[in-house]
């Protein structure tokens, strides 16, 4: 039995189950923060995969209750006229961390190994250069002092043409769908190798790929979060104790009554 076949008969996680293992993560992910911030380092989470595989599910469950100053999250949308004229990389490249920051990829520049490559909007050229070029600066990168994470979401086919059809009959869920996905569905194989091509040029020893295997939605994110924790070694901070000062009465006066005949929003609920 392969590991895709075992992983799909296991029993979905359970609701509270999953909701107390990411608590738990979560705040071990606030303390990963302030490591961070006091070392100065540097992070870079790449997420790719199929359409509909979770990464903005994923994205969310590690952002939801960390600082955004720390955590930024790029999603950049289709090249400029201007963008397309610079080197490949150069827009990617100026959303780089900072001392003190993790930025989160939602899809990088492997959009040339997937889509552009797929969809026509490369050339067979610049998409063999891009191969020979990126485990080359993702060297530089790493050798650079960035921690570089790569993340490839694996969907099935079965669970995928659920989460589209799911996304065509539910309002809040049609935002979602792109003008690549329809498209995506269709070339499932194209996409395939193109994946494999991908890891094949790119999977290196300085800047591995990790692949998840994302039907269960609620394991897929937990493992995710784990893993990142397991990447960037940290420790926890000793914090100051906190305490709150009382409140002056130097000045005091009935500030309450000063913004009752304000403009305040209906009380519908």
């Amino acid at each position: 039995m392969s590991k895709t076949d075992s992983r799909a008969e296991r029993e979905p996680l359970k609701r509270k189950q999953y909701e107390k293992e990411l608590l738990k993560l979560q705040a071990e992910l606030c303390e990963l923060q302030e490591w961070v911030k006091a070392k100065g380092l540097r992070a870079i989470i790449i997420f790719e995969g199929r359409d509909a595989a979770g990464k903005g599910g994923t994205i969310k469950a590690i952002t939801e209750r960390v600082s955004p100053r720390v955590f930024r999250v790029v999603a950049l949308p289709a090249p400029s006229d201007r963008e397309k004229s610079q080197m490949y990389i150069q827009r990617y490249m100026q959303h780089f961390p900072a001392a003190g920051e993790i930025v989160i990829f939602d899809r990088s520049w492997y959009n040339r190994a997937g889509v552009e490559y797929v969809m026509g909007f490369c050339s067979k050229e610049q998409h063999k250069r891009f191969l020979e070029l990126c485990p080359q600066i993702e060297k530089y990168m790493v050798e650079g002092g960035i921690i570089l994470i790569k993340v490839w979401l694996e969907v099935s086919d079965k669970e995928q043409k659920r989460r589209f059809e799911a996304r065509i009959e539910d309002p809040v869920r049609q935002w979602k769908l792109s003008p690549m996905d329809l498209p995506s569905r269709k070339r499932w194989y194209d996409y395939s190798k193109a994946r494999d091509m991908m890891l094949d040029a790119t999977d290196t020893e300085h800047a591995p790929w990790h692949i998840v295997l994302s039907d269960d939605k609620k394991r897929a994110r937990l493992n995710i979060i784990r893993h990142i924790l397991d990447t960037i070694p940290h420790k926890k901070l000793k914090r100051e104790k906190v305490k709150l000062p009382k409140r002056s009465m130097k000045g005091a006066y009935d500030d309450q009554a000063t913004i009752a005949a304000r403009k305040f929003v209906r009380e519908r609920y």
